[in-house]
């Protein structure tokens, strides 16, 4: 019985290992970096294996005739979050995207530097990536770039609260997201990935073709804060379709 304990006793250690044992870390650089996310866990293989991977260079583009965007916007609270990854805005219900008859509700936006898609091999300073969700969790993501120019007002907003490493604040002036996009809403769409781990297929993307302004500043300064770029290379086509 003594015998019996003692394996049972072993037994519950190591599933109390296992339970508080931490997430697998990934990065930018070094050992952690993009090339080395497949086998940093069994749960980020298709960051190597998947065919339908982001980012992409988006060229050789098929016209075809589609709707118009149809995004609805709602001024709510917002917090600013630095991950260690990226900058990051949660926002509240209201901001809707609306796609093959489908409803998706914004849940956050956030930024690479350099941008991580490219549009005819151009990588633009900053990319931000609007994540939407629809009721089954299926997600669709708006890419916006930013060339450097004048400084944006909807960034200061953010900007001046930017956090450190793991902390958050609400921000006091919410981001106008409608204003934060440029006035023609003509894109490109294609079927990829997350282009973070665990790189999940089946997410429909969204590029705009035209880009909005930030100024050099404001892009330093993320950078700065985040303290190296943060945009995976450009993955395979492999035969996937690109339409506009």
């Amino acid at each position: 019985m003594k015998f019996n304990a003692i394996i049972a006793a072993l037994m519950v250690t190591s599933l109390s290992c296992a339970a508080t044992e931490p997430a697998p870390h990934w990065g930018y650089e070094g050992e952690n970096s993009p090339e080395n996310w497949g086998s940093l866990s069994p749960e980020f293989s298709t960051c190597e294996t998947g065919k339908n991977q982001s980012p992409i260079n988006i060229e050789h583009v098929f016209k075809t005739h589609h709707d118009k965007l149809k995004l609805a916007f709602k001024q709510s609270k917002q917090e600013i979050i630095n991950n260690g990854h990226t900058i990051q805005v949660n926002v509240n219900d209201g901001n809707t995207l609306e796609i093959d008859n489908e409803v998706f509700t914004l849940q956050q936006f956030h930024f690479h530097t350099p941008s991580e898609n490219k549009i005819k091999g151009k990588q633009f300073p900053m990319e931000a990536h609007f994540v939407y969700k629809n009721k089954n969790g299926d997600l669709a993501v708006i890419g916006l770039m930013f060339n450097k120019g004048k400084a944006n007002p909807e960034l200061a907003k953010a900007w001046q609260q930017m956090p450190e490493e793991g902390d958050t604040a609400a921000l006091n002036q919410p981001v106008d997201i409608k204003a934060l996009l440029p006035n023609r809403l003509d894109f490109y769409r294609f079927s990829g990935s997350l282009t973070t781990p665990p790189c999940s297929e089946g997410v429909r993307w969204i590029v705009l073709e035209q880009e909005s302004s930030a100024s050099a500043e404001q892009i330093e300064k993320f950078h700065s804060i985040i303290h190296h770029d943060n945009n995976r290379p450009v993955q395979p086509l492999n035969g996937r379709v690109i339409v506009n």
